[in-house]
């Protein structure tokens, strides 16, 4: 398994609906795709203008094949629906080393 790590910059005012279009444009596209596993949106108590989604991937080549003209249509989409851009301020890529599984309830 794979992580994609995108963290963004976005005004507290516009969070919600940022989160709202993301889910309807971006989540709902990459959720038809091979390889895609799911998707996380995460904020920062400490700093609202924050977001950091966490995408799961099946393989690495899965997520690269993706057709850089159809993510750029996806982008596209966003910008329009949101009334401007928002740049991505972090990224990372994580492979999964070790998974760790609870088999019984903590004392």
């Amino acid at each position: 398994m794979i992580i994609e790590w995108l963290k963004v910059k976005v005004p507290i005012e516009l969070r919600e609906r940022y989160i709202e279009q993301d889910a309807a444009i971006w989540t709902a596209a990459l959720a038809n795709c091979a390889g895609f596993l799911g998707k996380q949106v995460w904020t920062n108590p400490q700093d609202p203008t924050e977001i950091v989604m966490v995408l799961q991937w099946a393989s690495r080549n899965q997520w690269k094949d993706l057709s850089p003209d159809w993510l750029e249509s996806l982008d596209r989409a966003f910008v329009t629906a949101m009334g401007q851009a928002f740049p991505l301020v972090e990224t990372g890529e994580y492979h999964l080393v070790s998974d760790t599984v609870p088999h019984q309830p903590c004392p």
